[in-house]
Protein backbone atom coordinates (compact mmCIF):
# COMPACT_ATOMS: atom_id res chain seq x y z
CA UNK A 1 0.00 0.00 0.00
CA UNK A 2 3.06 2.50 0.32
CA UNK A 3 3.17 2.75 -3.42
CA UNK A 4 -0.60 3.08 -3.57
CA UNK A 5 -0.34 6.25 -0.58
CA UNK A 6 2.57 7.85 -2.44
CA UNK A 7 0.45 7.89 -5.53
CA UNK A 8 -2.45 9.83 -3.22
CA UNK A 9 -0.10 11.96 -1.88
CA UNK A 10 1.71 13.23 -4.92
CA UNK A 11 -1.73 13.75 -6.51
CA UNK A 12 -2.91 15.99 -3.29
CA UNK A 13 0.00 17.91 -3.66
CA UNK A 14 -0.25 18.54 -7.29
CA UNK A 15 -3.77 19.90 -6.91
CA UNK A 16 -2.19 22.77 -4.48
CA UNK A 17 0.55 23.69 -6.05
CA UNK A 18 -2.09 23.87 -9.71
CA UNK A 19 -4.23 26.44 -6.46
CA UNK A 20 -1.39 28.60 -6.13
CA UNK A 21 -0.16 28.63 -9.59
CA UNK A 22 -4.09 29.71 -10.49
CA UNK A 23 -3.53 32.45 -8.02
CA UNK A 24 -1.10 34.41 -9.95
CA UNK A 25 -3.95 34.15 -13.28
CA UNK A 26 -6.71 35.73 -10.94
CA UNK A 27 -6.22 39.09 -11.27
CA UNK A 28 -9.79 40.09 -11.76
CA UNK A 29 -13.14 39.28 -11.10
CA UNK A 30 -13.96 37.77 -14.83
CA UNK A 31 -10.61 35.80 -14.30
CA UNK A 32 -11.31 34.77 -11.11
CA UNK A 33 -15.00 33.74 -11.26
CA UNK A 34 -14.61 32.46 -15.34
CA UNK A 35 -11.64 31.90 -16.17
CA UNK A 36 -11.11 35.23 -18.13
CA UNK A 37 -13.67 33.67 -20.55
CA UNK A 38 -10.76 31.92 -22.44
CA UNK A 39 -11.26 28.62 -22.42
CA UNK A 40 -10.38 26.78 -25.82
CA UNK A 41 -12.12 23.60 -27.22
CA UNK A 42 -9.66 20.58 -24.97
CA UNK A 43 -9.69 22.36 -21.72
CA UNK A 44 -13.11 23.60 -22.21
CA UNK A 45 -14.27 19.87 -23.09
CA UNK A 46 -12.39 18.69 -20.23
CA UNK A 47 -13.41 20.64 -17.47
CA UNK A 48 -17.06 20.70 -18.29
CA UNK A 49 -17.16 16.88 -18.27
CA UNK A 50 -14.75 16.90 -15.33
CA UNK A 51 -17.60 18.97 -13.22
CA UNK A 52 -20.33 16.85 -14.33
CA UNK A 53 -19.00 13.25 -13.36
CA UNK A 54 -18.47 13.61 -9.60
CA UNK A 55 -18.40 10.80 -6.57
CA UNK A 56 -22.20 10.02 -7.30
CA UNK A 57 -21.49 9.37 -11.02
CA UNK A 58 -18.23 7.42 -10.80
CA UNK A 59 -19.05 5.55 -7.04
CA UNK A 60 -22.81 5.66 -7.27
CA UNK A 61 -22.56 4.96 -10.99
CA UNK A 62 -21.25 1.61 -10.09
CA UNK A 63 -23.53 0.98 -7.10
CA UNK A 64 -26.13 0.91 -10.12
CA UNK A 65 -24.16 -1.65 -12.04
CA UNK A 66 -23.97 -3.61 -8.82
CA UNK A 67 -27.82 -3.88 -8.46
CA UNK A 68 -29.19 -3.40 -11.59
CA UNK A 69 -26.99 -4.30 -14.35
CA UNK A 70 -26.39 -2.67 -17.51
CA UNK A 71 -29.86 -0.58 -17.10
CA UNK A 72 -27.49 0.85 -14.05
CA UNK A 73 -25.98 3.21 -16.56
CA UNK A 74 -28.94 5.26 -17.13
CA UNK A 75 -28.63 7.89 -14.08
CA UNK A 76 -24.96 9.01 -15.73
CA UNK A 77 -26.66 9.02 -19.38
CA UNK A 78 -29.10 10.63 -18.19
CA UNK A 79 -26.77 13.55 -17.16
CA UNK A 80 -24.88 13.47 -20.35
CA UNK A 81 -27.96 13.57 -22.30
CA UNK A 82 -28.75 17.35 -20.28
CA UNK A 83 -25.31 18.35 -21.11
CA UNK A 84 -25.58 17.59 -24.77
CA UNK A 85 -29.08 19.42 -25.06
CA UNK A 86 -27.81 22.23 -23.31
CA UNK A 87 -24.90 22.52 -25.24
CA UNK A 88 -26.60 22.21 -28.73
CA UNK A 89 -29.07 24.15 -28.17
CA UNK A 90 -28.52 26.79 -25.73
CA UNK A 91 -24.78 27.19 -24.84
CA UNK A 92 -23.92 29.55 -27.57
CA UNK A 93 -26.43 32.05 -26.47
CA UNK A 94 -25.79 31.37 -22.68
CA UNK A 95 -21.95 32.13 -23.44
CA UNK A 96 -22.77 35.50 -25.73
CA UNK A 97 -24.92 37.02 -22.21
CA UNK A 98 -21.51 37.44 -20.58
CA UNK A 99 -23.18 37.16 -17.01
CA UNK A 100 -21.68 35.35 -13.93
CA UNK A 101 -24.81 34.03 -12.57
CA UNK A 102 -28.47 32.52 -14.38
CA UNK A 103 -30.08 35.51 -11.69
CA UNK A 104 -28.62 38.25 -13.78
CA UNK A 105 -30.04 36.20 -17.46
CA UNK A 106 -33.28 36.41 -15.49
CA UNK A 107 -32.64 39.97 -14.39
CA UNK A 108 -31.93 40.67 -18.22
CA UNK A 109 -34.84 38.67 -19.40
CA UNK A 110 -37.18 39.51 -17.87
CA UNK A 111 -36.26 43.36 -16.14
CA UNK A 112 -36.12 45.07 -12.92
CA UNK A 113 -33.97 42.97 -11.31
CA UNK A 114 -37.00 41.41 -8.76
CA UNK A 115 -36.51 37.96 -10.10
CA UNK A 116 -32.60 37.81 -9.07
CA UNK A 117 -32.88 37.19 -5.13
CA UNK A 118 -35.92 34.82 -4.88
CA UNK A 119 -33.96 33.04 -7.99
CA UNK A 120 -30.47 33.56 -5.98
CA UNK A 121 -31.64 31.76 -2.72
CA UNK A 122 -32.87 28.77 -4.60
CA UNK A 123 -29.65 28.32 -6.68
CA UNK A 124 -28.01 28.83 -3.77
CA UNK A 125 -29.38 26.41 -1.94
CA UNK A 126 -28.71 23.94 -5.04
CA UNK A 127 -25.24 24.64 -5.11
CA UNK A 128 -24.64 24.21 -1.41
CA UNK A 129 -26.31 20.66 -1.20
CA UNK A 130 -24.24 19.78 -4.09
CA UNK A 131 -21.21 20.71 -2.74
CA UNK A 132 -21.65 19.03 0.41
CA UNK A 133 -22.62 15.37 -1.48
CA UNK A 134 -19.43 15.48 -2.96
CA UNK A 135 -17.69 16.25 0.28
CA UNK A 136 -18.98 13.59 2.28
CA UNK A 137 -17.84 11.17 -0.32
CA UNK A 138 -14.27 11.74 1.05
CA UNK A 139 -15.62 9.09 3.57
CA UNK A 140 -15.56 6.82 1.39
CA UNK A 141 -12.78 7.13 -0.29
CA UNK A 142 -10.26 8.24 2.52
CA UNK A 143 -11.33 5.13 4.80
CA UNK A 144 -10.22 2.86 2.15
CA UNK A 145 -7.21 4.57 1.87
CA UNK A 146 -5.69 5.08 5.10
CA UNK A 147 -8.69 3.83 7.82
CA UNK A 148 -9.68 7.98 8.71
CA UNK A 149 -12.20 8.58 11.05
CA UNK A 150 -15.75 9.68 8.89
CA UNK A 151 -15.07 13.40 10.26
CA UNK A 152 -11.49 13.29 9.90
CA UNK A 153 -12.20 12.42 5.95
CA UNK A 154 -14.12 14.98 5.44
CA UNK A 155 -12.83 17.90 7.28
CA UNK A 156 -9.48 16.53 5.50
CA UNK A 157 -10.92 16.25 1.36
CA UNK A 158 -13.12 19.57 2.13
CA UNK A 159 -10.12 21.58 3.09
CA UNK A 160 -7.91 20.86 0.52
CA UNK A 161 -10.71 22.02 -1.77
CA UNK A 162 -11.45 24.52 -0.43
CA UNK A 163 -7.70 25.86 0.11
CA UNK A 164 -6.87 25.53 -4.20
CA UNK A 165 -10.43 26.91 -5.06
CA UNK A 166 -10.06 29.84 -2.08
CA UNK A 167 -6.24 30.33 -3.75
CA UNK A 168 -6.99 30.89 -7.41
CA UNK A 169 -10.73 30.45 -8.47
CA UNK A 170 -11.43 29.53 -11.57
CA UNK A 171 -8.28 29.36 -12.90
CA UNK A 172 -7.07 26.85 -10.16
CA UNK A 173 -10.14 24.99 -10.44
CA UNK A 174 -10.09 24.49 -14.82
CA UNK A 175 -6.28 23.07 -13.91
CA UNK A 176 -7.04 20.36 -11.58
CA UNK A 177 -10.43 19.47 -13.48
CA UNK A 178 -7.87 19.22 -16.68
CA UNK A 179 -5.98 16.66 -14.10
CA UNK A 180 -8.79 15.18 -12.77
CA UNK A 181 -10.50 14.63 -16.22
CA UNK A 182 -7.11 12.88 -17.28
CA UNK A 183 -6.90 10.88 -13.94
CA UNK A 184 -10.39 9.77 -14.22
CA UNK A 185 -10.17 8.88 -18.00
CA UNK A 186 -7.07 6.60 -17.13
CA UNK A 187 -7.86 5.06 -13.87
CA UNK A 188 -11.57 4.32 -14.88
CA UNK A 189 -11.87 3.91 -18.29
CA UNK A 190 -8.58 2.43 -19.44
CA UNK A 191 -7.84 0.91 -16.38
CA UNK A 192 -10.35 -0.15 -13.98
CA UNK A 193 -12.95 -1.73 -16.56
CA UNK A 194 -11.05 -4.20 -19.08
CA UNK A 195 -9.48 -5.32 -15.32
CA UNK A 196 -12.98 -6.04 -13.61
CA UNK A 197 -14.47 -7.62 -16.89
CA UNK A 198 -11.59 -9.85 -16.85
CA UNK A 199 -11.32 -10.90 -13.31
CA UNK A 200 -15.49 -11.65 -13.92
CA UNK A 201 -14.50 -13.83 -16.56
CA UNK A 202 -15.27 -11.83 -19.45
CA UNK A 203 -18.91 -11.00 -20.69
CA UNK A 204 -19.76 -14.45 -21.28
CA UNK A 205 -19.33 -15.42 -17.70
CA UNK A 206 -21.01 -12.65 -16.51
CA UNK A 207 -24.19 -13.22 -18.34
CA UNK A 208 -24.02 -16.85 -17.13
CA UNK A 209 -23.71 -16.18 -13.38
CA UNK A 210 -26.42 -13.10 -13.51
CA UNK A 211 -29.75 -13.11 -14.20
CA UNK A 212 -31.02 -11.44 -17.57
CA UNK A 213 -31.98 -8.45 -16.57
CA UNK A 214 -28.95 -7.43 -15.07
CA UNK A 215 -28.84 -7.03 -19.08
CA UNK A 216 -31.89 -5.58 -19.90
CA UNK A 217 -31.53 -2.19 -20.92
CA UNK A 218 -34.94 -0.89 -19.36
CA UNK A 219 -34.33 -2.98 -16.15
CA UNK A 220 -34.45 -0.62 -13.50
CA UNK A 221 -37.77 0.63 -14.57
CA UNK A 222 -39.28 3.14 -16.72
CA UNK A 223 -40.44 5.37 -13.90
CA UNK A 224 -37.22 5.61 -12.59
CA UNK A 225 -35.36 6.25 -15.90
CA UNK A 226 -38.59 9.30 -16.26
CA UNK A 227 -37.11 10.57 -13.13
CA UNK A 228 -33.48 10.72 -14.12
CA UNK A 229 -34.28 12.51 -17.03
CA UNK A 230 -36.55 15.15 -15.24
CA UNK A 231 -33.69 15.58 -12.02
CA UNK A 232 -31.19 15.32 -13.99
CA UNK A 233 -31.32 15.79 -17.94
CA UNK A 234 -33.32 18.93 -16.74
CA UNK A 235 -31.05 19.67 -13.96
CA UNK A 236 -27.64 19.99 -16.47
CA UNK A 237 -29.80 22.54 -18.32
CA UNK A 238 -29.99 25.15 -15.84
CA UNK A 239 -27.41 24.34 -13.14
CA UNK A 240 -24.92 27.65 -11.36
CA UNK A 241 -22.44 25.14 -11.58
CA UNK A 242 -22.74 24.00 -15.13
CA UNK A 243 -23.97 27.50 -16.79
CA UNK A 244 -20.69 29.13 -15.33
CA UNK A 245 -18.79 26.40 -17.07
CA UNK A 246 -19.98 27.61 -20.17
CA UNK A 247 -19.19 31.40 -19.09
CA UNK A 248 -15.54 29.97 -19.31
CA UNK A 249 -16.14 29.63 -22.86
CA UNK A 250 -14.01 31.99 -25.45
CA UNK A 251 -16.66 31.54 -28.22
CA UNK A 252 -20.16 30.53 -28.64
CA UNK A 253 -18.51 27.78 -30.95
CA UNK A 254 -16.18 26.72 -28.30
CA UNK A 255 -19.34 25.69 -25.96
CA UNK A 256 -21.29 24.73 -28.31
CA UNK A 257 -19.27 21.93 -29.76
CA UNK A 258 -17.23 21.60 -26.77
CA UNK A 259 -20.15 20.92 -24.64
CA UNK A 260 -21.04 18.31 -27.02
CA UNK A 261 -17.87 16.22 -26.92
CA UNK A 262 -17.83 16.45 -23.36
CA UNK A 263 -21.63 14.80 -23.26
CA UNK A 264 -20.70 11.79 -25.22
CA UNK A 265 -17.67 11.15 -23.08
CA UNK A 266 -20.31 11.14 -19.98
CA UNK A 267 -21.93 8.38 -22.18
CA UNK A 268 -19.21 6.67 -22.59
CA UNK A 269 -18.48 6.98 -18.99
CA UNK A 270 -22.09 6.05 -17.71
CA UNK A 271 -21.58 2.38 -19.73
CA UNK A 272 -18.43 2.00 -18.42
CA UNK A 273 -19.58 2.27 -14.16
CA UNK A 274 -22.70 -0.36 -14.90
CA UNK A 275 -20.36 -2.49 -16.50
CA UNK A 276 -18.00 -2.56 -13.40
CA UNK A 277 -20.84 -2.86 -11.27
CA UNK A 278 -22.10 -5.70 -12.96
CA UNK A 279 -18.68 -7.58 -13.32
CA UNK A 280 -18.25 -6.87 -9.00
CA UNK A 281 -21.89 -8.72 -8.93
CA UNK A 282 -20.26 -11.80 -10.45
CA UNK A 283 -17.06 -11.46 -7.91
CA UNK A 284 -19.06 -10.22 -4.88
CA UNK A 285 -22.90 -11.35 -4.96
CA UNK A 286 -23.10 -10.07 -0.83
CA UNK A 287 -21.86 -7.00 -0.31
CA UNK A 288 -23.81 -5.00 2.37
CA UNK A 289 -24.27 -2.40 0.11
CA UNK A 290 -24.18 -1.30 -3.67
CA UNK A 291 -22.18 1.62 -3.17
CA UNK A 292 -19.18 -0.63 -1.65
CA UNK A 293 -18.79 -1.97 -4.93
CA UNK A 294 -16.73 0.31 -6.34
CA UNK A 295 -14.07 0.46 -2.80
CA UNK A 296 -14.16 -3.56 -3.11
CA UNK A 297 -13.06 -4.29 -6.45
CA UNK A 298 -10.60 -1.59 -6.59
CA UNK A 299 -8.86 -2.96 -2.98
CA UNK A 300 -8.91 -6.51 -3.78
CA UNK A 301 -8.61 -7.16 -7.60
CA UNK A 302 -6.21 -3.85 -8.54
CA UNK A 303 -2.48 -4.49 -8.30
CA UNK A 304 -0.45 -2.13 -6.17
CA UNK A 305 0.12 1.08 -8.08
CA UNK A 306 -2.69 0.88 -10.50
CA UNK A 307 -4.89 0.74 -7.40
CA UNK A 308 -3.60 4.27 -5.99
CA UNK A 309 -4.03 5.69 -9.55
CA UNK A 310 -8.03 3.98 -9.24
CA UNK A 311 -8.36 5.64 -6.19
CA UNK A 312 -6.75 8.85 -7.14
CA UNK A 313 -9.63 8.94 -10.06
CA UNK A 314 -12.67 8.45 -7.78
CA UNK A 315 -10.70 11.62 -5.38
CA UNK A 316 -10.47 13.13 -8.53
CA UNK A 317 -14.53 12.71 -9.70
CA UNK A 318 -15.45 13.94 -5.71
CA UNK A 319 -12.91 17.21 -5.76
CA UNK A 320 -14.20 18.23 -9.30
CA UNK A 321 -17.79 18.31 -8.83
CA UNK A 322 -17.15 19.85 -5.07
CA UNK A 323 -14.88 22.44 -6.15
CA UNK A 324 -16.81 23.67 -8.86
CA UNK A 325 -20.52 23.78 -6.98
CA UNK A 326 -18.55 25.82 -4.36
CA UNK A 327 -17.48 28.37 -6.46
CA UNK A 328 -21.08 28.37 -7.58
CA UNK A 329 -21.99 28.50 -4.24
CA UNK A 330 -19.89 31.53 -3.31
CA UNK A 331 -20.54 33.69 -6.65
CA UNK A 332 -24.79 33.03 -6.07
CA UNK A 333 -23.95 33.98 -2.61
CA UNK A 334 -22.36 37.07 -3.16
CA UNK A 335 -23.26 38.42 -6.42
CA UNK A 336 -27.02 37.50 -6.28
CA UNK A 337 -27.76 37.87 -2.63
CA UNK A 338 -25.16 39.76 -0.51
CA UNK A 339 -24.54 42.05 -2.55
CA UNK A 340 -28.45 42.95 -3.28
CA UNK A 341 -29.64 42.42 0.09
CA UNK A 342 -26.99 45.06 1.07
CA UNK A 343 -28.22 47.50 -1.72
CA UNK A 344 -24.37 47.30 -3.31
CA UNK A 345 -25.27 46.05 -7.00
CA UNK A 346 -22.97 47.22 -9.21
CA UNK A 347 -22.65 46.66 -12.93
CA UNK A 348 -19.16 46.81 -15.08
CA UNK A 349 -15.95 47.67 -13.29
CA UNK A 350 -16.83 50.33 -11.01
CA UNK A 351 -14.50 48.89 -8.42
CA UNK A 352 -10.99 48.14 -8.03
CA UNK A 353 -10.02 44.06 -9.64
CA UNK A 354 -8.34 43.19 -6.27
CA UNK A 355 -11.16 44.32 -4.37
CA UNK A 356 -13.54 42.35 -6.65
CA UNK A 357 -11.19 39.27 -6.59
CA UNK A 358 -10.73 39.55 -2.64
CA UNK A 359 -14.13 39.77 -1.97
CA UNK A 360 -15.24 36.86 -3.78
CA UNK A 361 -12.32 35.15 -2.27
CA UNK A 362 -13.65 35.51 0.92
CA UNK A 363 -17.24 34.03 -0.31
CA UNK A 364 -15.36 30.78 -1.31
CA UNK A 365 -13.64 30.22 1.68
CA UNK A 366 -16.95 31.00 4.03
CA UNK A 367 -19.07 28.97 2.17
CA UNK A 368 -16.32 26.27 1.91
CA UNK A 369 -16.53 26.24 6.31
CA UNK A 370 -20.10 25.91 5.59
CA UNK A 371 -20.18 23.20 2.93
CA UNK A 372 -17.75 21.25 5.06
CA UNK A 373 -19.19 21.69 8.63
CA UNK A 374 -22.62 20.55 7.08
CA UNK A 375 -21.30 17.42 5.52
CA UNK A 376 -20.02 16.21 8.59
CA UNK A 377 -23.90 16.29 10.14
CA UNK A 378 -25.69 14.90 7.51
CA UNK A 379 -24.99 11.05 6.77
CA UNK A 380 -27.28 10.43 3.54
CA UNK A 381 -26.20 11.67 0.66
CA UNK A 382 -28.64 10.58 -1.45
CA UNK A 383 -31.16 12.41 0.43
CA UNK A 384 -28.71 15.76 -0.19
CA UNK A 385 -28.75 15.27 -3.07
CA UNK A 386 -32.36 14.90 -4.00
CA UNK A 387 -33.13 17.82 -2.36
CA UNK A 388 -30.52 20.12 -4.55
CA UNK A 389 -32.08 18.57 -7.82
CA UNK A 390 -35.64 18.64 -6.33
CA UNK A 391 -35.51 22.46 -5.56
CA UNK A 392 -33.17 23.15 -8.58
CA UNK A 393 -35.94 21.53 -11.33
CA UNK A 394 -39.11 22.59 -9.46
CA UNK A 395 -38.48 26.16 -8.74
CA UNK A 396 -36.40 27.10 -11.71
CA UNK A 397 -36.82 25.63 -14.61
CA UNK A 398 -39.20 26.98 -16.33
CA UNK A 399 -38.85 30.66 -15.71
CA UNK A 400 -35.43 30.35 -17.20
CA UNK A 401 -36.30 27.93 -20.15
CA UNK A 402 -39.28 30.14 -20.52
CA UNK A 403 -37.09 33.38 -20.19
CA UNK A 404 -34.98 31.56 -23.10
CA UNK A 405 -37.93 30.28 -24.97
CA UNK A 406 -41.39 32.33 -24.87
CA UNK A 407 -41.31 36.21 -25.33
CA UNK A 408 -44.77 36.26 -23.42
CA UNK A 409 -43.12 35.53 -20.10
CA UNK A 410 -43.08 38.30 -17.31
CA UNK A 411 -41.26 39.04 -14.38
CA UNK A 412 -44.46 38.58 -12.50
CA UNK A 413 -44.76 35.10 -14.30
CA UNK A 414 -41.47 34.06 -13.28
CA UNK A 415 -41.66 35.29 -9.93
CA UNK A 416 -44.46 33.13 -9.13
CA UNK A 417 -43.39 30.46 -10.88
CA UNK A 418 -40.26 29.75 -8.57
CA UNK A 419 -42.21 30.77 -5.80
CA UNK A 420 -45.08 27.90 -6.24
CA UNK A 421 -42.57 25.48 -7.41
CA UNK A 422 -40.39 25.72 -4.98
CA UNK A 423 -43.18 25.30 -2.02
CA UNK A 424 -44.94 22.45 -3.78
CA UNK A 425 -41.16 20.62 -3.80
CA UNK A 426 -40.76 21.21 0.21
CA UNK A 427 -44.13 20.64 1.05
CA UNK A 428 -44.49 17.17 -0.90
CA UNK A 429 -40.97 16.03 0.13
CA UNK A 430 -42.31 16.73 3.76
CA UNK A 431 -45.75 15.10 2.86
CA UNK A 432 -44.37 11.69 0.63
CA UNK A 433 -40.49 11.58 1.74
CA UNK A 434 -37.34 13.08 0.43
CA UNK A 435 -36.69 10.17 -1.39
CA UNK A 436 -40.01 10.23 -3.38
CA UNK A 437 -40.54 11.41 -7.28
CA UNK A 438 -44.12 12.97 -6.30
CA UNK A 439 -42.15 16.56 -5.21
CA UNK A 440 -40.45 16.85 -8.89
CA UNK A 441 -43.43 15.53 -10.25
CA UNK A 442 -46.29 18.50 -8.90
CA UNK A 443 -43.82 20.96 -8.08
CA UNK A 444 -42.90 21.31 -11.96
CA UNK A 445 -46.44 21.42 -12.44
CA UNK A 446 -47.23 23.93 -9.81
CA UNK A 447 -44.45 25.76 -11.37
CA UNK A 448 -45.56 25.76 -15.31
CA UNK A 449 -49.36 26.57 -14.37
CA UNK A 450 -48.15 29.43 -12.20
CA UNK A 451 -46.11 30.82 -14.76
CA UNK A 452 -48.41 30.26 -17.71
CA UNK A 453 -50.89 31.94 -15.73
CA UNK A 454 -49.50 34.49 -14.25
CA UNK A 455 -47.70 35.78 -17.40
CA UNK A 456 -50.68 36.07 -19.51
CA UNK A 457 -52.69 37.74 -16.85
CA UNK A 458 -50.30 40.76 -16.29
CA UNK A 459 -48.69 43.11 -18.49
CA UNK A 460 -46.00 42.09 -20.86
CA UNK A 461 -42.16 42.80 -20.62
CA UNK A 462 -41.17 46.00 -21.74
CA UNK A 463 -40.51 45.91 -25.15
CA UNK A 464 -37.07 47.98 -24.29
CA UNK A 465 -36.03 45.27 -22.13
CA UNK A 466 -36.86 42.31 -24.66
CA UNK A 467 -34.92 44.92 -26.80
CA UNK A 468 -31.82 44.62 -24.73
CA UNK A 469 -32.12 41.19 -24.19
CA UNK A 470 -31.84 40.39 -28.09
CA UNK A 471 -29.14 42.59 -28.28
CA UNK A 472 -27.63 40.46 -25.55
CA UNK A 473 -28.74 37.27 -27.21
CA UNK A 474 -26.84 38.05 -30.39
CA UNK A 475 -23.65 39.29 -28.16
CA UNK A 476 -24.01 43.42 -29.15
CA UNK A 477 -24.77 44.36 -25.77
CA UNK A 478 -23.23 46.48 -23.48
CA UNK A 479 -21.18 43.81 -21.71
CA UNK A 480 -20.64 42.06 -24.56
CA UNK A 481 -17.00 42.42 -24.71
CA UNK A 482 -14.93 40.35 -22.18
CA UNK A 483 -13.57 42.45 -18.67
CA UNK A 484 -9.98 43.40 -18.80
CA UNK A 485 -7.21 42.19 -16.87
CA UNK A 486 -5.81 43.86 -14.74
CA UNK A 487 -1.98 43.26 -14.52
CA UNK A 488 0.01 44.17 -11.23
CA UNK A 489 2.99 46.83 -11.53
Amino acid sequence: MVVDYAVIVVYLAGMLAMGWWGMRRARSKSEFLVAGRRLGPAMYSGTMAAIVLGGASTIGGVGLGYRYGLSGAWMVFTIGLGLLALSVFFSARIARLKVYTVSEMLDLRYGGGRAGVISGVVMWAYTLMLAVTSTIAYATIFDVLFDLNRTVAIVLGGSIVVAYSTLGGMWSITLTDMVQFVVKTIGVLLLLLPIAVVKAGGFSEMKAQLPADYFAPLGIGGETIFTYVLIYTFGMLIGQDIWQRVFTARSDRTAKWGGTVAGTYCLAYALAGAVIGTAAKVLYPNLGSADDAFATIVKDELPVGVRGLVLAAALAAVMSTSSGALIACATVANNDIWSRLGGAVRRGDDRDAHDEVRGNRAFILVMGVAVIGTAVAIDNVVEALTVAYNLLVGGLLVPILGGLLWRRGTVYGALASVVAGGLAVIALMATYGILANEPVYYGLLSSLAAYLIVSLVTPATDAAVLAAWRERLAGRGESAAPEPTTVSA
